[in-house]
């Protein structure tokens, strides 16, 4: 009995060492369990938590700009002079003329008159815009030197009869843009305060906006819109810019009339009969460097708000037919034409005036007190488009204000090029005065203009193609140049 006690206890004394070595191997399965579950939960608890942040965020944007659309309905209210505002979303909304409304023009493609109403995106239209308050809009060297293949592919489609559609050869593009082309950016953002755009409409007639306009830092006309003193109570007799059309190269001498240092703009493409008429007067030419819109108004008006935009704080547009009750196309120094009075275009300014783009002037409007308190203000407007930018890029998408940069360069600080104008240049033309647009001292500019430049980092943004907000080529400038 004895032995087989004794055999018993030694039997259960060898199986210990196992049942402990059992138990701690469970118990250390367990724990390793316990902690990957942990692990799990408390991702997916992260995850979950990042996810309701970004919903939460997405959220306030949206509420941000319903809120401001809402804003833009009651101006459209406000000063749409009969327009409204109909609402589909935080981004999207349909203007509407009222019943009765003459629609004159007709449209033989689709077999329609024009309607009378249009839906807008107005985060598309507000990110467009603003762009442009950071933009260059003259051809510059340094951009067909920094886009890839500037010279050789884009070069040769700003000039007309050029007989070729690359400029392999640098040099034969050169020889047509010579005359038009600085080495960098004339103009500069918030170069001015206020900027007044004037179109040709017949109803500048109907009123006397002659001192107000003229009261601008700058004014900018087109074509050829006399200004002189017949006219001078209806359209003032200041002249800085004027944005010009081929066809209106033939009479531009007779219409400058001795008016040296006004600006010309060619807005599409340099050709033989500009290059004629550039050589026999002392005006400084550049070429527009900007985009026609795919939707809204379109032409003369557009681009000449996109100029003003790129160089002005403040743009008050006079001489646009705004107005209802058109039914032909007016002319303030000629018979009435033929043409139609675009619907669409007068909801898409009058969009634009309450988006903070414009300030819309015309003979009703000057018959009431004219106050701007119903346009939204520039902090409401800063915080819609920072929401609509965040809502495009995504909340994690902030890629800092060179984000919509396509492609990027340098100019090189030693070499700040030339200024405007071929060697062979006529007598008249040498006295042109590029100078004073082209080598100006970076401390001569608005303080507003030099604070931009700072915040810009010295970089200068161009449009590349199309109407991409993410499409631009920038390039960036050496901040201790001399010049700006």
């Amino acid at each position: 009995m004895r032995g087989q006690k004794g055999g018993l206890n030694s039997s259960s004394s060898s199986r210990r060492p196992s049942t402990v070595l059992y138990l701690v191997c469970a118990a250390a399965f367990f724990s390793l369990l316990v902690f990957a579950i942990q692990t799990s939960f408390f991702a997916q608890s992260d995850s979950s938590s990042s996810s309701v942040k970004l919903d939460l965020n997405t959220e306030q944007d949206i509420r941000t700009l319903s809120q401001f659309q809402s804003t833009v309905q009651q101006c459209v209210a406000n000063r749409g002079l009969g327009l409204t505002a109909d609402i589909v979303d935080h981004c999207n909304l349909i203007l509407k003329y009222p019943q009765g409304t003459n629609s004159t023009w007709y449209n033989a493609q689709f077999k329609v008159f024009e309607p009378l109403q249009y839906k807008f995106n107005v985060c598309e239209a507000l990110l467009l815009w603003e762009q442009y308050r950071n933009m260059t809009t003259v051809l510059t060297r340094e951009y067909l030197d920094v886009r890839p293949k500037g010279w050789e592919d884009y070069a040769p489609q700003r000039i007309a009869q050029l007989g070729t559609k690359n400029c392999y050869n640098k040099t034969i593009c050169e020889e047509h843009l010579n005359l038009i082309l600085p080495a960098k950016p004339p103009f500069h953002p918030r170069q001015f305060r206020t900027c007044a755009v004037v179109g040709n409409s017949g109803d500048l007639l109907k009123t006397e906006f002659g001192k107000e306009i003229d009261a601008h830092d700058a004014v900018i006309r087109d074509n050829e819109a006399p200004v002189n003193e017949k006219y001078a109570k209806y359209v003032g007799l200041k002249r800085d810019f004027r944005l010009v059309v081929r066809g209106a190269a033939r009479n531009m001498v007779a219409i400058l009339n001795g008016s040296d240092d006004e600006v010309l703009i060619i807005k599409s493409v340099t050709h033989k009969d500009f290059n004629a008429m550039i050589k026999s007067i002392p005006n400084p030419v550049y070429l527009f460097q900007g985009i026609v819109l795919r939707r809204g108004a379109k032409g003369t008006g557009m681009k000449s708000i996109e100029l003003a935009l790129s160089m002005c704080d403040i743009v008050d547009m006079y001489g646009f037919t705004v107005d209802p009750g058109y039914t032909e196309w007016t002319r303030y120094f000629s018979t009435p034409r033929k043409g139609h009075n675009p619907l669409q275009g007068r909801a898409y300014y009058q969009l634009l005036e309450c988006l903070g783009v414009i300030r819309i002037h015309s003979p009703m409007r000057s018959k009431r007190k004219q106050g701007w308190s119903d346009i939204p203000s520039r902090e409401m407007i800063g915080r819609a488009h920072a929401a609509a930018l965040r809502l495009k890029r995504g909340q994690d998408g902030d890629l800092g204000q060179f984000g919509s940069c396509k492609v990027s360069g340098n100019v090189d600080p030693d070499k700040i090029g030339p200024v405007s104008g071929s060697a062979d240049m006529s007598d008249v033309r040498k006295s042109s005065n590029y100078s004073k647009w082209e080598v100006l001292p970076f401390e001569s500019l608005r303080k507003e203009a030099q604070d931009h430049y700072n915040q810009m980092e010295g970089v200068s943004l161009y449009k590349m193609d199309g109407n991409k907000l993410d499409d631009l080529v920038c390039v960036r400038h050496s901040s201790k140049s001399a010049v700006y």
